[in-house]
């Protein structure tokens, strides 16, 4: 299968190499989501690409490969399994659509467990709740809520006004 995300020569030692994983061609906004993605799914050495692609080539690209005629947020074509590589793994690419995204780095996250072999539609929940365990651990925590707006203070009592 030809990659997807391009076909340039790649430099193995590229900055984005994480010790075995090279992610040269993952935005440098998303290394860090994909970099512990591959850690959580115990894959240490390989290239992966990401690429954030409009609409319509997202479309175009799971009509051809999935026979789904529809734009989708996020798909993953791996490329070599979890055996033994004749030489560098190459593990495939994560094609996303950010405009149809709510979320791009789960979105990243979530392609990136496919790559590795995990299927949401086919196991007990396990692909979706490591996908939170490292989201937690990525994403910094959703700010507190606002506080409350000041009330009246300590002993007052509300009053009851009726209209006429």
């Amino acid at each position: 299968m030809k990659a997807i995300a391009g076909d340039r020569e790649r430099d193995r030692a590229a900055p984005g190499q994480a010790g075995g994983i090279d992610l040269a061609d993952v935005p440098e906004a998303l290394r860090q989501p994909v970099a512990a993605a591959l850690a959580a799914a115990g894959v240490a050495d390989g290239h992966l690409a990401l690429e954030l692609v409009e609409a319509e080539r997202i479309r175009q690209l799971n009509r051809e490969h999935r026979g789904r005629d529809a734009p989708t947020d996020v798909l993953a074509f791996p490329i070599d399994g979890p055996g033994p590589s004749a030489g560098p793994r190459e593990l495939g690419d994560v094609v996303i659509c950010a405009a149809l995204c709510s979320n791009l780095t789960e979105a990243a996250v979530h392609g990136v467990l496919h790559l590795c072999g995990l299927d949401h539609e086919a196991d007990a929940g396990e692909m979706l709740a490591l996908q939170e365990k490292i989201l937690r651990a990525v994403e910094p925590p959703p700010p507190p809520p606002p506080p409350p707006p000041p009330g009246p203070g300590p002993g007052a009592r509300a009053r009851d006004f009726t209209l006429r």
